[in-house]
């Protein structure tokens, strides 16, 4: 008796020559509508599920393969004598390979206009049913869901050795697809339900790339995407100069890319080990970036840098006269191009900066377990300002106030934030106290101190912070309040004739 190859797929990537090479090692292949089609136009024998099954297929093709012919072939045991009899009874053959592949419901969610009943019909059930069932007797059905794998399982089948390993390869791969597959359903139906936080929290995430190492070069790593995500970033980012991307570059080239698209104006960031080292706003990217380099010269040295407007020749000139690890734009400008891919080891993305859609989930993984969040997608426009002083903020403080506190929602906490005329001056990042984090702030700002204004991710719950501000020349200070001592520091910013406004969000970032 020959064997049996069971085909139905939507990709049709290398289908013909497999068909062909499956025919010429003496397999009957049977396969359904657009496959079938495929196969016969390519003058390669094949045979209709239908004849197999005795059945049509009906209701336009929902179902065709769900049939005790085909499921008995996958799932009856080659080792156990009372499936094998059983099927002689029933007269069904066994199918010793399945190449499948599922109804595109990814692309189909993907399209801008896709309704709900589109997304339905492309929910696959007989597809993923076929190959969970070879998969679960891949030690006698050799099971294939991706066209990459045809050429392995085609070499395997010519030398008659197509292991237990390969077979046990194929199979987990299977599973991760249907996985997958199942995953993007259920995320779908549950984002059209609005339920935040279901029962039970399936994600799933497609590779893009292995990594040199993770954090340290003892540790292993990869960089997955989640599938259509909307929205900018580093997983669709486009690469066009430099040296692979490793784990760390990656994490801080994310910090980055967050902070620079709080601000619609040009502007520039400068991230260090995932804190914003500098940022600057102006009327030009070339403004906005010496903004952000003099903020602090020092630390954006062997860092990232993110632009939200095309790369010109000037800013690329000006990029190019320290050592960098990357430049993220939305593009680069020929000119700029030139200048820039002289460092053979400068790493140059390219992001779409469209903002990603509101109220996306953050994940943080913890021994164990998952946590699950809202995004920080608290801005000054969702509050009304409370000053809390007798004094309040000149238009200029204002601006700057503005602008620090778009800056300290990114910098790990305890977070200090100094800035003045457009830019950072000084930023004091994960400290275990606020004062400590204040004076390292102040510190780094020096005599640019005078006349700026300070940012703080939480509350201050005692005045020492405002007398550091103070003594060093600050003249304004936006936290969230909400101390039981806020009187406390809102009378040392009296004695001191500093004005403070609340905001009543907070921005711990751990």
């Amino acid at each position: 008796m020959k064997k049996r190859a069971l085909l139905s797929v939507s990709n049709k990537q290398g289908l013909t020559d497999f068909a062909k090479q499956l025919h010429e090692l003496d397999y009957e292949l049977v396969s359904t509508g657009g496959t079938k089609r495929v196969i016969e136009e390519a003058g390669i024998p094949v045979r209709s599920i239908s004849e197999i099954t005795e059945f049509p297929e009906i209701m336009d093709g929902r179902v065709k393969t769900l049939h005790p012919s085909v499921h008995g072939g996958l799932l009856a045991k080659r080792s156990n004598d009372d499936h094998m009899n059983q099927i002689e009874e029933l007269g069904i053959q066994p199918i010793d390979l399945v190449a499948v592949n599922l109804y595109p419901f990814k692309e189909t969610i993907a399209k801008e206009d896709v309704t709900e009943a589109e997304a339905i019909e492309n929910v696959d059930i007989g597809g993923p049913t076929m190959l969970r069932a070879a998969a679960k007797s891949f030690e006698d059905v050799a099971v294939v869901v991706d066209p990459t794998d045809y050429e392995e399982v085609i070499e395997g089948l010519k030398a008659e050795n197509l292991s237990y390993e390969v077979r046990r390869k194929l199979a987990a791969k299977v599973f991760r697809h249907t996985a997958n597959y199942d995953a993007m359903i259920a995320e779908y139906f549950t984002t059209l339900t609005e339920e935040a936080y279901p029962e039970t929290y399936s994600v799933t995430y497609e590779k893009v790339q292995s990594l040199r190492y993770g954090e340290n070069p003892h540790q292993s790593a990869s960089f997955y995407k989640k599938a259509n995500y909307e929205g900018a970033s580093l997983a669709n980012a486009e690469q066009l100069n430099g040296k692979e991307l490793s784990y760390n570059n990656i994490q801080d080239a994310n910090a980055a890319l967050e902070v620079v698209l709080e601000f619609n104006q040009p502007a520039a960031v400068a991230v260090k080990h995932m804190n914003p080292c500098g940022v600057g706003v102006g009327d030009t990217l070339y403004d906005a970036y010496v903004k952000a380099y003099e903020g602090d010269p020092v630390s954006i040295f062997g860092g990232i840098v993110a632009l939200n407007r095309e790369v010109d020749a000037d800013t690329a000139a000006k990029l190019k006269e320290i050592f960098l690890e990357i430049i993220i734009a939305p593009s680069f400008s020929q000119e700029a191009l030139d200048l820039l891919t002289k460092k053979k080891n400068l790493r140059l993305l390219t992001v779409d900066m469209k903002k990603p859609k509101a109220q996306t989930h953050k994940l943080t993984s913890v021994g164990g377990g998952l946590l699950v969040q809202d995004t920080d997608e608290g801005s000054l426009d969702d509050v009304e300002l409370e000053i809390a002083t007798d004094r309040e903020p000149t238009e200029q403080e204002l601006h700057d106030l503005k602008l620090g506190w778009k800056v300290v929602k990114h910098v790990k906490s305890n977070a200090i934030v100094v800035a003045k005329g457009d830019r950072t001056v000084g930023v004091g990042a994960g400290q275990m106290n606020r004062v400590g984090a204040a004076k390292i702030a102040l510190e780094q700002a020096g005599d640019k101190a005078e006349g700026s204004i300070m940012a703080s991710d939480a509350f201050f719950p005692m005045p020492d912070t405002v007398e550091a501000a103070a003594e060093a020349g600050v003249k304004a200070i936006i936290q969230p309040g909400g101390s039981k001592r806020d009187q406390d520091s809102i009378d040392a910013c009296n004695k001191h004739g500093v004005a403070m406004v609340f905001t009543r969000m907070r921005h711990f970032k751990h």
